[in-house]
């Protein structure tokens, strides 16, 4: 991913595409949804016990029946992640939950979750992590995306 900034140096994307997700938020997620899968993870960093990774793509899986939690990379390919994970929710019995960057104005949003998701936009700047620590707070806000078009 690239680094921009804008007028006085603000950041609005960061290089860095391997965040891991915070795990109080995730805890609160979870707690909520009780999820099956992370869909995007590395051996690493992986929330639970079923994963997919890099090399074993969640694209060449069906996540049917799964409760999925899925904070994918934020580089040029997050469309092809939230176009998989809507086509995942359509499943009967799969819900997915996507955290994001909060871009309305993209193609992604406008085509693949306005008026078709519940999204629920996040107080204040995320502090992503890394190998369990706390960054600084991310140069964007950032959104949850509930997909659960297919039935339960």
């Amino acid at each position: 991913m690239s680094d921009f900034t804008g007028a006085g140096g603000a950041a609005y994307m960061s290089n860095r595409m391997n965040w891991e997700t915070p795990q109080e938020l995730f805890d609160q997620l979870d707690a909520e949804f009780h999820f099956t899968l992370d869909a995007a993870s590395s051996a690493t960093n992986h929330k639970c016990q079923k994963y997919y990774t890099a090399e074993d793509s969640a694209f060449d899986h069906e996540w049917g029946g799964e409760t999925v939690f899925c904070n994918p990379p934020y580089g040029k390919a997050i469309a092809q992640w939230v176009r998989k994970c809507s086509m995942e929710a359509s499943r009967k019995g799969t819900l997915v939950v996507m955290l994001l960057p909060a871009r309305t104005d993209t193609r992604w949003f406008q085509q693949f979750i306005l008026n078709r998701a519940e999204v629920r936009f996040l107080k204040g700047r995320l502090r992503f992590e890394t190998n369990g620590m706390p960054g600084g707070p991310a140069p964007f806000p950032s959104m949850i995306v509930v997909m659960r078009t297919g039935e339960r």
